[in-house]
């Protein structure tokens, strides 16, 4: 079933106790408090979910937990990606994806594939795949850009209905919006570039911040699609303070300490990452007092 996946959706973190074990308690914390902001579906095992760091077995009982409890009843989008599509194209016909429904596939990353490779590479997964996938085009973390040519080519394939588009270029986003077919998602995952892309006629976005301020956003993305593009700028200006300092030391380690700063789990992240600097938690902690007014 294939489930219209606009507005926000919450990259949610993966908390973790000091000792370095899931912490589901306030996984459970986080997803109630995402879902009472409002937010419109849940991704679980994303670059925030530190998706890498995570084994198997904790990758399955993380989403068990997500499934179980979810009480909005979410639509729920599952991260599975990397640079070996063959090992991929097992996990997809293998994994358990019940209650699930889209996978969040990010490109190839170290490989350096071309564009044809990259092209190949989603048109396997898709042969593969039981649910809708959304592409996930990130350059930053891949090396890699998956240019609009090549989102064009793909988004003509019918398990394939959008991208999650993390290139920071406005001027590909533009050409994907005017090219692809109707029914094709253009997915922010930038938060501070929703809006823009919204005025593209973009779906809506894929949040970090959203963990932490899922009423904001949810107010910006709702007015963008509206069209009430005054609102949505006075949400999205009061962001921008707090969103440098959200990946000043990477990401999560510091959405994780502003969530720490709300009491809804620890600031601990695996390493090769670490937990935010004394300096940066009084950075976020200054910017999110402002925030309490506005939010």
């Amino acid at each position: 079933m294939q489930t219209s996946f606009s507005g926000v959706g919450v990259a949610l973190v993966t908390p973790f106790t000091p000792a370095g074990e899931v912490d589901y308690p306030s996984l459970g914390r986080l997803i109630q408090h995402v879902t009472e902001g409002g937010v419109d579906y849940l991704v679980v095992h994303g670059t925030t979910g530190e998706s890498v760091t995570t084994t198997p077995e904790e990758k399955a009982q993380i989403l068990d937990y997500v499934r179980s409890n979810n009480p909005g009843k979410l639509p729920i989008v599952y991260g599975l990606g990397g640079n070996n599509t063959i090992a991929i194209q097992k996990k997809l016909r293998s994994l358990d994806l019940q209650g699930v429904d889209a996978i969040l596939s990010v490109s190839p990353y170290y490989n350096l594939p071309t564009q044809e490779g990259l092209y190949q590479h989603y048109k396997a997964l898709s042969d593969a795949s039981p649910l809708p996938l959304i592409l996930y085009n990130v350059p930053a973390r891949t090396a890699r850009n998956l240019n609009a040519e090549t989102t064009l080519r793909l988004a003509e394939l019918p398990n394939i209905i959008g991208i999650k588009e993390a290139s920071g270029n406005l001027a590909q986003c533009a050409e994907i919006a005017r090219s692809k077919p109707a029914d094709f998602l253009l997915i922010s995952g930038d938060d501070m570039l929703t809006l823009p892309i919204a005025s593209l006629g973009g779906a809506g976005v894929i949040s970090v911040l959203a963990n932490v301020l899922p009423g904001i956003f949810q107010k910006m993305v709702d007015s963008a699609l509206e069209g009430d593009y005054a609102t949505a700028r006075q949400a999205l200006f009061a962001l921008l303070e707090i969103n440098p300092y959200i990946y000043q030391e990477g990401n999560p380690a510091g959405i994780k300490q502003a969530l720490c700063c709300l009491g809804l789990c620890g600031n601990s992240v695996r390493l090769p990452l670490v937990a935010a600097s004394p300096a940066l938690c009084d950075s976020i902690e200054r910017a999110l007092r402002k925030l309490e007014s506005f939010a």
